[in-house]
């Protein structure tokens, strides 16, 4: 799962972006259509273990499985590796992502 190529403190406009896949019994996976979602959203897990959440929209109609959510001032408060998860829940069920990472660098 890949976010940013870099991110630091109070960065703002920052894109995180995340598709949503459907696993088999089989072990195959395929795009998820999460059009129908109601819930969207982004959690995020900061270096010192507190969690937040954010909504997240769609990148085009949610056919895709994509999602992507941009930081606003105050997300990125501090240094250190994050973790961050999707969550979506349609009429047809919930998801949730695998748990990615990303380094929120420091300032000068």
């Amino acid at each position: 799962m890949a976010f940013v190529e870099e991110a630091h403190v109070n960065d703002i406009g920052t894109v995180f972006r995340v598709t949503v896949y459907d696993t088999t019994s089989t072990g195959g996976t395929t795009v998820a259509n999460i059009s129908s979602a109601s819930t969207k959203k982004f959690i995020f897990k900061k270096p010192d273990g507190s969690t937040f959440e954010r909504v997240a929209v769609f990148t085009s109609d949610g056919s895709d499985g994509q999602i992507q959510y941009v930081t606003v001032n105050g997300d990125l408060g501090g240094p250190g590796t994050w973790h961050l998860q999707a969550y979506v829940a349609t009429p047809d069920g919930t998801w949730n992502t695998s748990v990615g990472y990303f380094k929120v660098n420091e300032n000068l």
